[in-house]
């Protein structure tokens, strides 16, 4: 019998555990925090060993196989002590896409893409059987053991993608690469890069990649270094024979000589950047060979994500907008640009090596108050100081919104767009959006 430890006890780790006992695997999980009560009483209710608040390395370099949450850097000591072992480590993905025929599509980049999962599978369920997964709902090791659909959509973070070994997704989509977690990369921009070009390492010519032609960093890797897939760009500014572009004010797809044809005034999601999510999810759905009525109507309907540029509240006239999911300053780029109207920013939390310059032009033009929710905002004062006439700081959400209001005037917009990382002041992004949203219910 093989032993597989799982290291972190969260959503993938505890979906690991599940499917690897279900296979046949003695199963022990570690987790150096904490392990939520609702996971300890799946643990203990599928007999898996477990503990939490420490690393028992005796029990945990036995393993033969090793599954990582995405969250635990190379650099810890226990992962090292498990490289000098040579114990294979796997991540969740690698592991569940093990035990599933199912048809994958692989959705990564620096942005968007959970609103391009989110999307891509709003337009498969209407037609096919599929699950969502990956760094969104219920773990993909999760849903294999239980349900286990003929497809799934799987948003991957370049942490997942770093132990991926043979994971092979049938249509893989690359949004964007844009400098994000450069912390966990060496502070080197290229191996960055090489993470997420590791969606496509495995793929034949059987196999698609999608991906921006209108990103240079892609563009230049693939010149450099070549993939077996069949690529199907998509471009704002280019015209494409095979892939997606925009003729104006409409989307062409052609895919095997089949056009598919889509006014962008329908699409209900604004902003250019939501033009490429949408380009990339349609593009799925015609390799998929969901109906075009079908892939026009979801496009349509399609409501959004939570905390992606979500509009919470209307009060005295100002617009109250939730992007906590900008974690980088790429996302804020695309929520600043998306701005029409005078825009009270709060920005901040964890700089993870941040360049802010790509937002000068918006912040000088659009900004008219920032307001730095940070322990540490002395990067964002520094820098932002002399372009507004306004700017404060806080480490408290509810004073955050209570300051905007009292800023903002009719007509105004107060954008919630953090640009950071949330672990300062936060659990997650989550927390933080929510966090922003009652206190603008309370006003």
């Amino acid at each position: 019998m093989k032993r597989l430890v799982v290291l972190g006890g969260g959503e993938s780790g505890i979906g690991t555990a599940l499917l690897a006992k279900a296979n046949g695997y003695e199963v022990f999980v570690s987790d150096k925090g904490g392990i939520k009560e609702k996971y300890k009483e799946v643990l203990i209710h599928n007999e898996i060993e477990w503990e939490d608040t420490r690393h028992t390395e005796l029990k945990i370099l036995n393993a033969d196989i090793i599954m990582k949450s995405p969250g635990i850097p190379e650099t810890a000591d226990l992962v090292r002590e498990i490289r000098k072992c040579g114990i294979p480590v796997l991540s969740e993905i690698e592991f569940a896409s093990k035990f599933t025929n199912a048809t994958l599509v692989g959705i990564t980049g620096s942005n968007g893409k959970t609103t391009t999962a989110t999307l891509t599978h709003h337009i498969l369920r209407q037609e096919l059987n599929v699950g969502l997964a990956g760094n969104i709902g219920d773990s993909f090791a999760k849903q294999v053991y239980e349900e286990d659909f003929e497809n799934y959509v799987l948003e991957i973070s370049s942490f997942q993608l770093d132990d991926c070994i043979g994971f092979k997704p049938h249509i893989a989509v690359l949004l964007n690469i844009t400098p994000d977690h450069l912390d966990r990369y060496d502070y080197k921009f290229e191996n960055y890069i090489a993470s997420k070009f590791r969606i496509a390492r495995n793929q034949t010519k059987d196999d698609y990649l999608i991906y921006d032609a209108d990103d240079e960093v892609i563009v230049n890797h693939l010149k450099y270094h070549p993939v077996q897939s069949t690529l199907l760009p998509f471009s704002l500014i280019k015209t494409i024979e095979k892939g997606a572009y925009l003729d104006k004010e409409n989307i062409k797809i052609t895919i095997d000589n089949t056009e598919i044809i889509m006014p962008t005034s329908k699409l209900a999601l604004e902003g250019k950047h939501n033009i490429k999510n949408a380009m990339a999810a349609s593009t799925v759905a015609h390799l998929l060979k969901i109906r075009k009525q079908t892939i026009r109507e979801s496009l349509e309907n399609f409501q959004g994500v939570e905390h992606r540029l979500e509009q919470v509240l209307k009060i005295n006239k100002v617009q109250y907008i939730n992007d906590s999911k900008a974690t980088n300053v790429n996302a804020t780029y695309y929520a600043l640009e998306s701005m029409d109207a005078p825009t009270v920013w709060i920005v901040g939390g964890v700089d993870k090596g941040n360049d802010y310059q790509e937002l000068f032009s918006f912040v000088n033009e659009k900004v008219k108050a920032i307001i730095c929710l940070g322990v540490d905002n002395e990067k964002l004062m520094s820098t932002f100081g002399n372009m507004v006439d306004i700017i404060i700081e806080t480490q408290f959400m509810s004073e955050a919104v209570k300051i905007a209001y009292k800023i903002a005037e009719a007509g105004d917009s107060v954008l919630l767009s953090p640009a950071c990382a949330s672990f300062d002041l936060f659990e997650n992004y989550e927390d933080r959006g929510r966090q922003f949203k009652n206190a603008v219910r309370k006003l």
